[in-house]
């Protein structure tokens, strides 16, 4: 089926790759949004001819504006403008690549105006996961899963019964520091943590992959697309990324969905399904995958992922808390005002600080304003 497309972060590189499976596949781009690299936008948007560009910052979007003032081209700026791209008619699926808690009102949005979403942003259902899904089944929106691992378990739960699985398997590639001890994450660097051995991904979405952090909003946001509790989602640290997750059955009998690590093939799975095409993804060559392993994470040398497993068990706003946190504690650590291993200390701070509410949308805003107070106020690094 060819569709119409928004692609809300369109300057990431989930956005960019999605834009390489477009022009691939034949797929009409009605929307690009992002926040401020206007350079690469105001290129998308000359190759790509969209309706509406939308930029988050008021700013670049009028510098947007007159860039583009040879064209035919809408340009839109601020909350309302992503939430005017997330919504147009003209596309009939949104990719919401989007980084953070702040793709999770686009995110509605596209639910509340129908649409299918191909969602990348696994920080609106890490927090938001049942108000989200309850909100999509009711409006008779589709949330198809982008991220590998996700795609990986819905691609093999096709054509089974949701009551006949077992347990998730979630792998994960554990990042440039497996195998470290806690002693040896004390020295590492932003320049350090950002050098993912297998995959190309946004400097916040690396740092969590370094911390394991990823994994475990990554189990969260599974627990809402499957209606699963964490008891029956495993995390298997699989240093080759070549089986991108698997679904264990009553039977024992395991599916899973391999691949080379590119992600345009989740991404153009997200956008064409149920038809699959030939697209740009890389082949998978089994003569040369080697060996595959798996092993169990670490959560002593790797706290963040422990601190997720437990705001899965506790639900409610926990979740919510400990993203929002995190969030501050990445941008701090980039910054360098905080260490490699501060990061799971705000966010742990975070956790035993930050009232609980029951979840409602109201309270997950401010459960998120009241985490990202108390992480900013962490003392600065020396």
């Amino acid at each position: 089926m060819v569709r119409t497309i928004s692609i809300l972060g369109s300057t990431g590189s989930i956005g960019t790759q999605t834009l390489e499976v477009a022009a691939s596949c034949g797929i009409r781009v009605a929307v690009l949004a992002a926040n401020r690299s206007i350079d690469l936008l105001e290129r998308q948007a000359r190759q790509f001819h969209p309706i509406l560009v939308a930029a988050a910052d008021p700013t670049a979007a009028a510098n947007l504006a007159q860039r583009l003032s040879d064209t035919d081209i809408t340009v839109l700026s601020g909350e309302e403008g992503v939430r005017t791209a997330a919504e147009l008619p003209q596309a009939d699926t949104v990719v919401n690549a989007l980084v953070g808690v702040a793709g999770l009102r686009p995110t509605l949005a596209a639910i509340d105006a129908g649409k299918r979403i191909a969602l990348a942003n696994k920080e609106t259902l890490a927090c938001g996961g049942p108000l989200v899904m309850s909100r999509a089944w009711s409006r008779g929106a589709e949330i198809i899963p982008v991220d590998s691992e996700h795609s990986a378990i819905f691609q093999s739960l096709q054509g089974n019964r949701r009551g006949d699985v077992k347990r998730i398997l979630l792998t994960a590639s554990g990042g440039p520091f497996y195998g470290w001890s806690r002693e040896e994450l004390e020295t590492v660097t932003p320049e350090r943590a950002l050098q993912h051995p297998n995959w190309d991904m946004g400097a916040k979405v690396t740092i969590d992959s370094a911390t394991l952090m990823n994994k475990g909003l990554e189990l969260l946001e599974a627990m809402a697309l499957f209606g699963l509790p964490p008891e029956k989602i495993e995390i298997l640290i699989h240093r080759e990324s070549i089986l991108h997750s698997a679904v264990e059955y009553c039977d024992n009998s395991v599916v899973g969905q391999m691949g080379a690590p590119d992600m345009r093939l989740p991404i153009q799975y997200a956008l064409t399904w149920p038809a699959r095409t030939p697209g740009p993804a890389k082949p998978l060559d089994l003569f040369s995958a080697g060996q595959l392993t798996f092993a169990k994470p670490d959560l002593e040398a790797f706290p963040c992922l422990a601190l997720a497993i437990q705001a899965a068990k506790e639900g409610g706003v926990a979740p919510t808390i400990l993203n929002a946190a995190n969030e501050v504690a990445v941008s701090r650590f980039l910054a360098g005002k905080a260490g490699f291993m501060d990061i799971p200390k705000i966010v742990e701070d975070a956790l035993k600080h930050v009232p609980r509410q029951q979840l409602t949308l109201s309270a997950l805003y401010r459960a998120d304003e009241q985490a990202r107070k108390r992480a900013a106020a962490w003392p600065e690094r020396p």
